[in-house]
């Protein structure tokens, strides 16, 4: 959450956005459980993606660096990462991804980088956009990031 001053909060939302009717309310909450259900997982494909693309490997070194985890957490989450088919690896070698795995490091590539565009278009500082991209990437409709990225490009793309 952030500190949003007083005078600066949002107009009340009508009764109606405040309680939808019962079937659409009980829609937002699956699809937010659906999205906690893999976002880990798309966070460590996209990063094994991108380690692939710019260093050549993916070590659980490196990932467990730049996730800020232990080697532990990564060898756990590399395990279930297996059994879903997203990577493969080989002893005494780095993981790689499963052509599902490939496929979803780039969807959840091509969602940040629209997120990111969009956030910074806004005029998000490039911190702050990095961190809210991270978070939103996973539960934002892909309506939403249709909408978003014509956006970028009708109002910020030359």
């Amino acid at each position: 959450m952030t500190d949003t001053p007083p005078d600066a909060m949002p107009k009340s939302l009508s009764e109606t956005d405040a309680l939808p009717p019962c079937d659409e309310h009980a829609q937002q909450y699956a699809a937010v459980r659906n999205a906690h259900e893999t976002e880990l997982l798309e966070d460590y494909v996209e990063l094994i993606g991108d380690l692939l693309r710019h260093q050549g490997e993916a070590r659980a070194t490196d990932i467990a660096a730049r996730m800020g985890v232990s080697q532990a957490t990564v060898s756990k989450m590399v395990a279930r990462l297996k059994v879903h088919g997203l990577v493969s690896s080989k002893p005494y070698r780095s993981l790689f991804l499963t052509e599902s795995g490939k496929s979803m490091a780039e969807m959840s590539r091509r969602r940040h980088a629209i997120l990111l565009r969009f956030l910074r278009a806004l005029g998000v500082s490039d911190s702050t956009a990095r961190i809210d991209a991270e978070g939103m990437e996973h539960h934002v409709s892909q309506e939403t990031l249709d909408i978003m990225q014509r956006f970028t490009e009708a109002h910020f793309d030359s």
